[in-house]
C-alpha cells in the first residue's frame, strides 16, 4: 500500500468500507508471482465392526385436509424417507436374528388449549421404496385409526406397531441399506375443534 493511500485509510473513520473499495478502484494493485500449495490427506481404513442404524430424512412432516366428509374429516401425509442401513460382515451377525422397525404415535396436543386429538385417530400404511433385490425385507400391515368402521382393535398407532422387518439379517446385510416410508391417516370427528395441533411418531429399530 502506498503512503497517500495509508494516509487516506488511517483519516477516514466512518463509511470505511466505502472509502476502501474507491481507492482499491482507482489504484490497481499489482502483482508479482504466483505460488501454489498441494493439500493431500491419507484416510486410513475403519477396521471396528459394522452397525445396524436407522435414519430419517426429516424431522417434521405436515398433514393436509383430503376426502372428509360430513361426518369425519381427513388428513393426509408421509413420513420423511426412513432408511436402515447394515455396515456390518454377514459372518458377525448372529443365525437366526432378523431386525424390524416399530413406530407408535402420541396425542395431538392444541396450540390453544383445545382438547387433544388421541393417537388412535392417526393410522398409517407403511410402503417400501427400496426393499432390496432379495426381497427379503416386507412392510408391516396397515392400521387403520378409530373411526373406520373396519378397524380392528386396538386402534391407531396407541402401541407400537410393526413398519417394516428382515426375518434374516446375515441373509441381507450384503445389500447395505432399505428404505420405507408410511403414508399417513388422521381422522377426526366434523365438529373437532379448529387450530393447530402437533404430536410426534417415534420409530424404534430393534434385532
Amino acid at each position: 500500500m502506498n503512503a497517500t493511500r495509508l494516509a487516506r485509510w488511517t483519516a477516514v473513520t466512518a463509511g470505511a468500507a466505502i472509502f476502501v473499495g474507491i481507492a482499491g478502484a482507482a489504484v490497481a494493485e499489482e502483482q508479482h508471482g504466483d505460488e501454489a500449495v498441494d493439500v493431500s490427506v491419507s484416510i486410513a481404513q475403519i477396521d471396528e465392526p459394522g452397525v445396524l442404524a436407522m435414519s430419517i430424512a426429516g424431522t417434521t412432516t405436515t398433514l393436509v385436509e383430503n376426502g372428509s366428509d360430513a361426518l369425519v374429516r381427513q388428513f393426509t401425509g408421509s413420513l420423511p424417507t426412513v432408511t436402515v442401513t447394515d455396515t456390518r460382515d454377514p459372518g458377525d451377525i448372529p443365525a437366526g436374528v432378523g431386525w424390524y422397525v416399530l413406530g407408535s404415535s402420541s396425542a395431538f396436543a392444541g396450540d390453544a388449549g383445545q382438547p387433544a386429538i388421541g393417537a388412535d385417530h392417526l393410522g398409517w400404511t407403511p410402503r417400501l421404496i427400496d426393499g432390496g433385490d432379495a426381497g427379503l425385507v416386507t412392510e408391516g400391515d396397515p392400521v387403520q385409526t378409530v373411526l373406520d368402521t373396519t378397524a380392528p382393535d386396538p386402534f391407531g398407532l396407541v402401541d407400537q406397531e410393526l413398519f417394516a422387518m428382515a426375518l434374516d439379517s446375515a441373509a441381507i446385510a450384503a445389500e447395505g441399506q432399505w428404505t420405507a416410508t408410511a403414508d399417513l391417516t388422521l381422522r377426526t370427528p366434523a365438529d373437532v375443534a379448529p387450530g393447530s395441533y402437533s404430536g410426534t411418531v417415534t420409530l424404534s429399530l430393534f434385532e
